[in-house]
């Protein structure tokens, strides 16, 4: 699933030449509104358009990631109506919600950020880039080297996983 995804967002940062959410969103048509959804984001497709609704209390990071989060709904699940629940969908079971989350680390998240900061931990990769430790270890999933490796390993002694 992961790699799949990983092709999937090389092809549109590729094709459009940005890792930013919102201008990939721009460039495929799809509707923004920021405001107070009751959530912090959502994806609506609606009469052949899509729209993705975002909180605007979030901050910077947050809007980033959940921008992400939602364009991949909106690209990977087209004519399915989802809902980010702030703080609990990178701990959803939903197998959508799974291939957004994977969807947003790996658009965010470039290899390039992962290797010249490959002595760093989670903790530290987290608070260098601005998302959630869980978004650093899902990008961390699909990016099978060394560094990887060690950077799990660290997390391990760190926290006694």
């Amino acid at each position: 699933m992961g790699n799949d995804i990983k092709s999937l967002v090389d092809k549109y940062v590729r094709k459009y030449n940005t890792r930013n959410p919102f201008e990939l969103a721009e460039k495929m048509n799809i509707e923004i509104q920021v405001g107070t959804p009751g959530c912090a984001g959502c994806y609506m497709y609606l009469k052949k358009h899509r729209y993705i609704f975002l909180d605007q209390n979030l901050d910077e990071h947050e809007m980033m990631q959940v921008m992400a989060h939602e364009l991949g709904h909106a690209i990977m699940h087209r004519n399915q109506n989802c809902y980010f629940i702030r703080n609990k969908t990178l701990l959803s079971n939903s197998k959508t919600e799974k291939e957004a989350n994977i969807f947003a680390a790996e658009l965010l998240i470039s290899n390039e950020d992962v290797l010249e900061n490959a002595n760093y931990t989670i903790s530290q990769l987290s608070r260098l880039l601005g998302y959630e430790e869980k978004l650093i270890e899902l990008k961390l999933n699909t990016f099978p080297t060394t560094s990887q490796r060690k950077i799990k390993a660290e997390k391990e002694i760190n926290y006694g996983n």
